[in-house]
């Protein structure tokens, strides 16, 4: 007998063939047989008339590290559809961590069950925790240059890099799966791209992949790309190119050049892909606005500058000559103390304190000691479709995962945390973007042969049972950048490795994520 049959739906298999009806049976956490069930048993059945069975949408791009601890449920991705959370982005993860003070600011406010140092202690944790979703572990480079060598803004010595190697190496033997960066966020803006060639061998003899978020994504954007191609080249590792977009007017004809470049490097045998949100709004801390000298040191030591009068001086001098005054326009306060300036403008924030924009910025990072986040306008509409439709990008929310209620709904987050995945399915059923089943396969099968989850991302026997059900007719994104803590409606069933985690009655009580 089967655990469950789900009978009557349109199946998507995840490699981007049309759909098919068909039945689905599951038994234990695997597909056991797909075809028509009408007369086989199953202790419980699942009806899908008029919806689309798909397998369990993977977010590659995730920042859910150390909320999982808080909220293990997920709600604001199982209501995606997300059964498969990969973490650490960004030169971010959770662990491992020499100081706790070194956590990203909007992680350091809350209250976890316990304290972790290695990727041992925290993975312990999260398997006690019993995530819903599974989750792979990414090494954040950030995390390893800090636990070396702090927040000194020097390229790293041979022993340094070697030290970091250690690092990662342990890290990778505890469960790591890559190798992410963050190189326009201290410490990792310093590294060297030697340091991280280095690294990056440790990681490709285990097989791992490479992520990055790229030293830049405007003026430079193809420059970065380049220094990430090298890399692959240079050690062999596969890359991911993280939320790849053309940052600012200037840029946006450079689109089409930095697909060329990966193109290339595809055809040429190196392993890249890429991932995007479908929003035309970055999110990130405030303070990445200020220059790199000025992030050296850790948040005490950027704290110092900014109340020191000739340190902010020689900021207000640098950044006023590298900024036009309109450039501010497109910079929207996400969370802050100070609720009333929240989804704001930059400029009307600066109105209400009778300052000028820059002036505004520096107040909302001193007073909020570094935890102001900010949403950045300034990428093109074309070109984020341009992007989202070439074959090998792949979605990913770039979102930790939120609540609607308890200590994960009290920020002001960018509504890609509660809606990136059905804002995407969307677009795919109204005939904004790619096919329907090229927008499942980017969702599903894409991620999970280029991060190498094995028995993922494909509706086949033998796959393990990771299913979404959802109604092409409601399907929708609710969040807004005004109001941004709104569940997306039109996912009906969640399943992760064969228990329904998500159901019509909302999250059932059980929980089967892995660390994968």
């Amino acid at each position: 007998m089967l655990d469950y049959k789900i009978i009557g739906g349109q199946v998507l298999d995840g490699t981007g063939a049309d759909p098919i009806r068909a039945d689905i049976g599951i038994t234990g956490d695997r597909i056991e047989v797909i075809g028509d069930l009408g007369k086989a048993e199953a202790a419980t059945m699942i009806h899908a008339t008029g919806r689309c069975v798909a397998p369990g949408f993977i977010d590659v791009h995730s920042h859910s590290d150390a909320y999982l601890l808080i909220e293990p449920s997920a709600p604001s991705k199982l209501y995606q559809g997300i059964t498969t959370e990969i973490v650490g982005n960004c030169g971010a993860s959770a662990a491992p961590l020499k100081e706790a003070a070194w956590l990203p600011s909007d992680w350091r406010e809350q209250i976890y069950p316990s304290r972790w140092r290695s990727v041992a202690d925290y993975r312990r944790l999260l398997e006690q925790a019993r995530p819903a979703p599974n989750v792979v572990l990414l090494i954040g480079h950030g995390k390893l240059r800090a636990w070396v060598m702090g927040y000194q803004a020097r390229p790293a010595t041979a022993d340094e890099v070697r030290a970091m190697a250690r690092l990662l190496e342990q890290s990778m033997n505890e469960g790591g799966r890559g190798l992410s960066t963050g190189l326009i966020y201290a410490p990792g803006l310093f590294a060297a791209p030697d340091e991280l060639a280095e690294l990056a061998r440790v990681v490709a003899q285990h097989t791992g992949i490479y992520t990055t978020h790229m030293r830049s994504e405007g003026i430079h954007l193809l420059e970065a790309i380049e220094e990430t191609l090298a890399i692959g080249r240079e050690t062999g590792i596969r890359l991911e190119i993280s939320h790849l977009k053309t940052s600012g007017r200037s840029n946006w004809e450079k689109a089409e050049a930095a697909l060329e470049l990966i193109r290339r490097a595809r055809q040429a045998g190196v392993e890249v892909a890429a991932d995007r949100y479908p929003y035309m709004a970055g999110n990130t801390d405030l303070d990445v606005i200020l220059p790199d000298w000025a992030q050296a040191g850790g948040r005490d030591a950027v704290m110092r500058r900014l109340r020191d009068p000739d340190e902010r001086k020689r900021l207000r001098k640098e950044m006023t000559a590298s900024r036009l005054a309109d450039d501010w326009k497109g910079v929207m306060i996400g969370s802050t103390a100070e609720a009333s300036f929240r989804g704001r403008s930059l400029p009307e924030v600066a109105q209400a304190l009778g300052v000028d924009s820059l002036e505004a910025a520096l107040r909302l990072m001193e007073s909020d000691e570094l935890k102001t986040s900010a949403f950045f306008f300034g990428m093109s509409e074309d070109n984020m479709w341009k992007i989202l439709a070439a074959p090998f990008v792949m979605l990913g929310s770039d979102a930790s995962l939120r609540s609607l209620e308890g200590p994960l709904s009290r920020d002001f987050p960018h509504p890609r945390a509660y809606g990136a995945f059905p804002k995407f399915l969307r677009a795919a059923l109204d005939g904004k973007t790619v096919t329907l089943p090229e927008a499942i396969r980017k969702m599903t099968s894409l991620p999970a042969d280029h991060f190498r989850l094995k028995g993922r991302g494909r509706v086949a026997v033998g796959a393990y049972a990771d299913l979404v059900i959802f109604d092409p007719n409601t399907v929708v994104d609710r969040a807004t950048y005004a109001v941004p803590h709104a569940l997306s409606q039109g996912v009906e069933c969640v399943m992760v490795n064969g228990i329904p985690t998500l159901d019509q009655n909302g999250l059932t009580v059980q929980r089967a994520g892995r660390v994968l």
